[in-house]
């Protein structure tokens, strides 16, 4: 009675084992076909950057009695301040 069930029992553990390694080897398939996709676009794709602007750095301001002095960090910006194309912003409001 025992060899009766274990016949069945067999076939099965042989086709699960066998669904499993096809599984495997389909998957490991398509994702070094992905992957050989991935690698073409990458090559044939034009990645424009996008330019994000944001705050630096580049000089201190002090009051000393009534007169405003200017300390600057980068002097790249001396022309834009001697041309007065700045903008002043209160942070106690934001």
């Amino acid at each position: 009675m025992s060899l009766d069930l274990l016949i069945p029992f067999a076939i099965l553990l042989i086709l699960v084992i066998y669904l499993i390694y096809t599984r495997n080897s389909f998957e490991k398939n398509i994702v070094s076909l992905y992957e050989k996709k991935f690698d073409e676009w990458k090559k044939h794709s034009t990645i424009d950057k996008e330019q994000t602007s944001h705050k630096e750095l580049v000089g201190l301001i002090y009051k000393k009695d009534y007169k405003l002095s200017i300390e600057l960090i980068d002097k790249s910006v001396e022309s834009q301040l001697s041309r007065g194309k700045f903008e002043v912003t209160n942070l106690k409001d934001s």
